[in-house]
């Protein structure tokens, strides 16, 4: 484990709702407590938005959208607050780390260096769309005598509901809030309640930026009650939900009661495919953070390692190194490479797979338990198995890697394919024509050709299947923030 540091000086923004522009107190003063995964003390109380909160949040982004000054900005007024608040974040990039890793164990280091400058990023990219939003012109043809003339303009779909996750908190409101904000639609937003203080923060950024009261609304709160009442609110016109299969089903059955548009981005387990001619020094770097980043509590983690025969135990020798040298310990250490997990109930979530491996026969390699100390720490672990162990089928959302291994190109796309999920894959090959031909047929949302890493605010991102529907990010992001309207003219 890493020597301790000392944590830096940060600012804890106001742990209340925000609304309408006002930090305000949850209905009946309701609250829950806010805890350090590291050392498992408090860190703060944060007001508990109940359904009446809500309400009133909604009602606050409708008056903006149907009247209020933002409703009457140009897309170019618009772009310039978001290229400010991109600006601002980055100027403010230490404060949000640090409350990242004080809330949910988060490598400090990571965050700063890569979360949140992609956060900052998504802003300014979606600010060059802002005034760029357009439809398109037709010369139809005559009906009857008359001539006529069609073309068709993009709105704002209207008031943005937005849920999101613990683990990558402020860049994924980003990737919600920015090209929503870019197309002119308000939004409420729902932040996990184990990491809601780094998104209260970038709401004071946003409004520092110049956003206009009730443009962005902040609603921390139990999803089982303030992101219920989000879910199922008639005002609302867009869920964006990130997080489990379990609670997207329950979001689209909500949402689907009112028609609204619905993005559900689901997690998933996605597979690595390392074969025979892969460049190993290269890869191995990758395909071990693809299952050790952010102690594998990452949507994306590529935790089935598919590995050609030829190969498999020099990719299980490589996984089982970066495993023993990893360094656990105080998320705020330069010298640390793995953080804490959120909280206990994912701690005995990854011990119990980890134990269901055991149990179902894999091979336990590297790792397997709890680190010795205060706060929730686990072991990077590596198993050797089958894709039909519960561990190479269900999102662990841990630091847990089962190695399986593959003879040829057709078992490895079925291995890969044969998952509930769909959200992305890796792909390892100094074969161009062989990376194309696997990419096409695997059936996800995004594939990474010996590499991986965050999202790009100019390409879509998203999942099928149980890795969820719809797409952020990208033109495709703008799209779906807006409506479209056709116009025939009669000349």
């Amino acid at each position: 484990m890493t020597s301790e540091a000392i944590t830096p000086a940060f600012d804890l923004p106001e742990p209340t709702l925000r609304i309408n522009g006002r930090h305000i107190g949850a209905h009946a003063g309701q609250t829950y407590e806010s805890f350090n995964p590291s050392t498992e003390e408090l860190v703060t109380t944060v007001a508990a938005a109940q359904p009446e909160d809500v309400d009133t949040a909604v009602a606050a982004a409708r008056a903006q959208l149907e009247g209020g000054p933002w409703s009457r900005m140009s897309g170019s007024e618009r772009g310039r607050i978001l290229t400010r608040a991109a600006q601002l974040i980055e100027e403010d990039a230490h404060n949000l780390a640090a409350l990242e890793a004080v809330e949910m164990g988060k490598l400090f280091h990571d965050s700063v260096r890569g979360d949140i400058p992609a956060a900052a990023e998504a802003f300014r990219h979606f600010a060059g769309w802002a005034d760029k939003v357009t439809g398109t012109t037709v010369q139809l043809p005559d009906f009857g005598p008359q001539r006529r003339f069609g073309y068709t303009i993009r709105q704002p779909l209207g008031v943005l509901g937005a849920i999101t996750p613990w683990n990558n908190p402020v860049l994924i409101a980003a990737w919600k809030l920015a090209p929503a904000l870019a197309a002119g639609c308000t939004a409420v937003i729902k932040p996990a309640e184990d990491a809601s203080l780094s998104t209260l923060r970038l709401g004071e950024l946003l409004a520092d930026a110049g956003l206009p009261d009730g443009v962005l609304n902040i609603v921390p709160g139990l999803g089982t009650v303030a992101g219920a009442a989000l879910a199922g609110h008639g005002g609302i016109d867009k869920i964006s939900f990130t997080g489990s299969l379990r609670v997207g089903k329950q979001i689209q059955s909500l949402a689907g009661d009112t028609f609204r548009k619905v993005t559900l981005e689901l997690g998933g387990k996605a597979p690595q495919l390392v074969f025979d001619d892969a460049d190993l020094d290269q890869a191995m770097p990758w395909i071990a953070m693809g299952n050790f980043y952010h102690q594998g509590q990452v949507c994306a983690a590529g935790t089935r390692v598919l590995a050609h025969e030829s190969i498999v135990d020099k990719v299980i020798e490589g996984l089982i190194d970066a495993a023993e040298n990893a360094q656990i310990g105080d998320p705020f250490a330069s010298a640390s490479t793995m953080g804490a997990i959120v909280n206990g109930r994912q701690l005995d979530q990854i011990l119990r797979y980890i134990d269901i491996g055991r149990a179902e026969g894999a091979e336990l390699l590297a790792g397997g338990g709890r680190v010795a100390r205060s706060g929730y720490f686990v072991e990077p672990t590596v198993f050797r198995g089958s894709n039909d162990l519960t561990i190479a089928r269900e999102e662990i959302f841990g630091p847990v890697a089962t190695v399986i291994s593959f003879e040829d190109i057709d078992e490895a796309i079925h291995l890969a394919n044969a998952t509930k999920y769909g959200l992305n894959a890796m792909v390892y090959t100094s074969d161009l024509s062989r990376a194309l031909a696997v990419t096409e047929r695997l059936r996800v949302g995004t594939v990474w050709v010996n590499g991986w890493g965050v999202p790009d605010p100019a390409l879509p991102w998203g999942g099928r299947a149980g890795s969820g529907i719809g797409r952020e990010l990208g033109r495709s992001g703008i799209e779906a923030d807006t409506e479209e309207k056709t116009v025939h003219i009669g000349i």
